[in-house]
């Protein structure tokens, strides 16, 4: 078995990693990056709209043979981990023959993000279902996933094994979110077998004096900021991130608010009722729908009549929420200011940031903020993150005790050999060759 990290080892975001043997080749994620070579954000709406060749010009295609031209042998797969576009956004990229196994979860989200944020689509005569400890075999190799707990909705790792060599691939993943039985079954699951690499995502490897809440924990702290908010409260977060979804529906059900979805929000909610906790928008007086201006001006061109007829009956306006804001807690996006709130908030309105703390650099969140002092209002940050913290990865790297640990999605790779003798450190592109 041969494993390549095309992109990854020494950056956060843009995975693509290629398992192969002789006859069988297969790709785990074909991510967008985050940043460039000065650890400088991309324009992720620049980077969608650019064409291929572009795109390889300027490396953020990676060279990988079969994947995006058709130089070479096609891979047998894409795996994708789970829907942020760090792991997917190059997806249209990719040869249209290659299947891609993704969960469910994986492709439910993406179906949202695509209808409502511009994220790639996963193409439903490519998809191929995988379940979480069902096996399926893709060439040479057996591939297992495992559900893992993440910022979205669906996250799965993958042990791989081909040519008595098994690989373990964390995609992301944390210990602190609301299913923390999820990593303890991961474990159970591979505590008696060999590892001979486990390919370990380190995003907070350098934080090593930094830990967040867990969300159950979070959702205390947003029960406490909505409690003592004196008008609307409004509500940043990704409605792919489940957990905070349902932190902030039974926060605002704790302190008798109405929790009001936009129709990004419900849209998720509807497509998740099933498998989760949360209730379904159009069935239930404790959640309301908001329609943005731009969604009743796209939902046609999105062929979503049927879901803006679903949510209709729940449907709520502006001025409704104008006249008693203190009773809502509202979704939130900086587009809604002036196109949705008039360029005003009411008065005494609450933001409550859970996002990361970064993107508040940005000018429309530099205006959130001056409207929100305009209205006597406030934003609290109120956050933990969607990745495992430097504690955390000691731990589960202990717990694995895999023969080889090769770090990736982090920027300082060096510091696992700090805690761990095994520590294999690879650069974009470099073969190992499992012997």
């Amino acid at each position: 078995m041969r494993i390549t990290i095309h992109r990854g080892t020494h950056e956060i975001g843009g995975n693509c990693i290629e398992v192969a043997t002789d006859k069988s080749r297969i790709i785990l994620d074909v991510g967008m990056p985050l940043f460039n070579e000065d650890r400088e954000p991309h324009d992720s709406t620049t980077l969608r709209r650019q064409p291929s060749e572009e795109l390889r010009k300027t490396g953020v295609l990676p060279n990988v043979p079969g994947l995006f031209d058709d130089t070479g042998r096609r891979p047998d797969a894409i795996l994708l981990s789970h829907a942020h576009e760090d792991h997917t956004g190059l997806l249209r990229h990719s040869q249209v023959e290659i299947p891609i196994y993704a969960s469910v979860g994986t492709s439910k989200m993406m179906q949202a993000g695509a209808k409502f944020a511009g994220q790639p689509i996963l193409p439903r005569d490519r998809h191929e279902k995988i379940y979480a400890g069902q096996p399926v075999q893709i060439g040479d190799f057996s591939v297992t996933a495992f559900s893992v707990d993440h910022s979205i909705y669906g996250a799965q790792a993958f042990l791989i094994e081909a040519e008595g060599k098994t690989v373990l691939y964390s995609g992301d993943l944390r210990m602190h979110g609301r299913k923390p039985g999820m990593h303890r079954s991961l474990i159970e699951a591979v505590k008696d077998r060999t590892i001979d690499v486990l390919l370990m995502e380190g995003t907070h490897i350098s934080h090593t004096d930094h830990r967040g809440p867990n969300e159950y924990e979070l959702e205390d702290e947003i029960t406490a900021h909505i409690q003592s908010a004196p008008g609307l409260v409004l509500a940043s977060f990704s409605p792919q991130h489940v957990d905070r979804l349902v932190g902030f529906f039974r926060a605002a059900k704790k302190t008798n608010r109405i929790f009001i979805a936009d129709a990004y929000t419900a849209f998720v909610m509807h497509l998740i009722a099933s498998e989760t906790s949360i209730p379904r928008p159009e069935s239930t007086k404790e959640v309301k729908v908001f329609f943005p201006k731009f969604f009743e001006q796209t939902y046609e061109k999105k062929r979503l009549e049927s879901f803006h007829a679903l949510m209709s009956p729940a449907r709520i306006g502006m001025e409704e929420i104008r006249s008693n804001p203190s009773r809502y807690v509202m979704l939130f996006r900086p587009s809604m200011l002036e196109s949705d709130f008039g360029g005003s908030l009411p008065n005494g309105s609450r933001c409550l940031y859970s996002r990361w703390t970064g993107y508040l650099q940005q000018p429309e969140w530099k205006m959130t903020k001056a409207k929100l002092d305009e209205a006597s209002g406030d934003l609290i940050e109120t956050h933990t993150s969607g990745h495992i913290f430097y504690e955390d990865i000691i731990d589960l790297v202990g717990q694995i005790n895999a023969k080889m640990v090769i770090p990736i999605h982090t920027f300082e790779p060096a510091k696992f050999s700090e805690f761990s003798q095994n520590v294999k450190l690879l650069a974009d592109g470099e073969v190992l060759e499992m012997k």
